[in-house]
């Protein structure tokens, strides 16, 4: 950017201007005054100095006041000409910084009222440094609105959630009460689920709030990665066989040491594999390898599922966000162990990303941890 056109050297510029017309004029005027008013002040006083030479301290009175009134006419003339650079060196500053900060202050106290859609235009001729500032507040004010409307959408979200399983228990005590259902195991067994997913959910809520918001510890210790998802992999297979899914854990010999909390590593690899389990059909297949790369360790989990559509991978680590809604529901998925899966890999200096190449193409989640 060159140099005349940064804010500083405007503000400096336009003061020096000021004091630049103002000594100008000065001078000007001072030398315009006293070369045409000399002949025509002089001669008379000259003229009776010669006729009386005794009245000579008369005469330079009369000089003295007359160099004082032409010194103060020309500041006086300065002044004017000081005052008239200054207004439009201010018009100047009022066009061009001034006013698109007074827009930025008002759209501030828009925004602080609740208005996110407020936006500051500003001319062209402003400068590259204010239009560097109002492109920032504008996409600190996109963001805030970006912000409200995901905070809309999470309340609409979390209302839609609870109402289903509210629902299902008004509906079987409903049935209880009119006599449509028996008050027997099978239906007590029902209404026990309903509570069970209301409380999975209300808890999934309260632990993404508490990382989000910080607020849980960390217990970093050397984690042994290889014998972690030979663990959950493990863990898992019961859940794997029911659907006759081959699940094949890493087949890595030696252990790979990694700083991580071994609890919440476990909790983001069993929600990954969980999910590849959910959506991989019956006789389908889940692999999950571990690696190295440079300073981390990559656990990966890919299976041959459903796969994501390409318009739905932006938004599948959001709340509550589903591919396919009501598959979702019925598979019992809350809609936030991504969202929380990656907050936690996150906190542990990792990153979690996912591909996939399209639907009935499966998919692959990989995160990372800091290798010790």
């Amino acid at each position: 950017m060159p140099w005349y056109k940064r804010l500083r050297w405007r503000l400096v510029g336009s003061q020096f201007l000021v004091a630049l017309v103002g000594v100008s004029i000065m001078m000007l005027a001072t030398r315009i005054i006293i070369i045409n008013s000399a002949p025509v002040v002089l001669r008379p006083l000259l003229e009776a100095l010669l006729q009386n030479p005794g009245n000579l301290l008369q005469t330079e009175a009369d000089l003295i006041i007359a160099f004082r009134n032409a010194v103060l006419f020309s500041v006086l003339f300065a002044a004017v000409g000081a005052v008239v650079a200054g207004a439009f060196s201010s018009a100047l500053l009022w066009g061009t910084i001034i006013n698109p900060l007074r827009q930025v202050a008002d759209s501030s106290q828009r925004i602080a009222d609740g208005r996110f859609d407020e936006r500051v235009t500003v001319p062209e001729s402003s400068g590259v440094a204010m239009a560097q500032l109002v492109t920032s507040f504008n996409q600190m004010t996109a963001t805030l609105e970006q912000i409200e409307q995901q905070r809309v959408a999470l309340l609409g979200n979390i209302a839609h959630e609870l109402r289903t399983p509210l629902t299902g228990l008004k509906g079987y005590l409903e049935g209880l009460m009119d006599g449509l259902f028996p008050a027997n195991e099978e239906t007590f067994a029902w209404m026990t689920q309903e509570v069970d997913r209301l409380g999975r959910l209300v808890d999934d809520i309260q632990h993404l709030s508490r990382i989000e918001s910080g607020q849980f510890k960390l217990d970093f210790q050397p984690v042994d990665v290889v014998q972690l998802v030979q663990r959950v992999t493990a863990q898992l297979y019961v859940q794997a066989q029911s659907k006759q899914i081959d699940l094949q854990g890493p087949s890595v010999p030696q252990p790979i040491l990694a700083l991580a909390d071994a609890d919440r590593a476990a909790q983001v690899l069993i929600n990954l594999v969980g999910n590849a389990i959910r959506y991989t059909p019956q006789a389908g297949h889940v692999w999950l390898t571990v690696q190295e790369n440079g300073r981390f360790v990559e656990i990966s989990v890919q299976d041959d599922g459903v796969g994501i559509p390409p318009d739905a991978m932006p938004y599948i680590f959001e709340r509550f966000y589903r591919v396919d809604q009501s598959r979702s529901r019925t598979s019992g998925g809350s809609g936030i162990g991504l969202t929380i899966s990656r907050h936690l890999v996150w906190a542990m200096g990792g990153e979690l990303t996912a591909v996939s190449d399209g639907l009935d193409q499966g998919s692959c989640f990989t995160f990372t941890l800091p290798l010790v």
